[in-house]
């Protein structure tokens, strides 16, 4: 179900945390075009989001090659669940950081709860654990990640840059990344060609 929030919805309570944030054709930031964000804050005081449809030529294997935590010799040893995990361009803010979007079966003190079957992490303490086989069922990982100040993605949303839909976990973890943004616009009862018509008149 897609909703709008108001350009003061934040300060009185509504959030879009563990929400798909779904970029309109007409958006005019180009960093954002046919993006989907996964929203893992949102508050009065601004928002943060990790753009889950734009992969990396980085893979996790090279990040822990990178990051000293395994050798490339050792790579043929990592768990399958490892050398799956897809490394995406989370957004245009800090992109030599990383952060990992998992399923709630793994929590160290650094993660934070976005829902009740969602956390992020961003610690290396992660990624150590899921190169030995112990971390979480899902995850992916991003370098970089989209934010807003206070009031900016409202006002956004109010120029109709931005749809908004309860998140799936499915879908935030499907690898099939080339098609997420028109499965999830599908997924909602949206046609593109609908949508952009009417995003084409103010």
């Amino acid at each position: 179900m897609v909703q709008t929030i108001s350009a003061d919805a934040a300060g009185h309570g509504a959030t879009l945390q563990n929400h798909f944030l779904i970029a309109m054709p007409g958006m005019r930031d180009e960093r954002f075009a046919r993006s989907v964000i996964y929203m893992c804050a949102h508050n009065a005081e601004g928002a943060m989001g990790i753009i889950i449809n734009r992969g990396q030529q980085l893979g996790f294997t090279d990040i822990l090659v990178e990051l000293g935590i395994l050798d490339r010799s050792q790579s043929i040893r990592l768990p399958a669940r490892a050398r799956n995990i897809s490394v995406r361009s989370g957004g245009p803010v800090d992109r030599s950081r990383g952060f990992v979007l998992h399923s709630d079966d793994y929590v160290v003190e650094s993660s934070m709860a976005v829902s009740e079957k969602i956390c992020l992490t961003a610690t290396v303490d992660i990624l150590r654990a899921i190169s030995i086989g112990r971390g979480p069922k899902q995850a992916l990982m991003a370098l970089g990640y989209s934010g807003w100040g206070a009031g900016q993605l409202e006002a956004e949303i109010a120029d109709n840059g931005w749809l908004a839909c309860p998140a799936s976990p499915d879908l935030l973890f499907d690898a099939e990344i080339d098609t997420i943004y028109d499965r999830i616009l599908a997924s909602n009862g949206i046609d593109l060609l609908h949508l952009s018509q009417v995003a084409g008149h103010a």
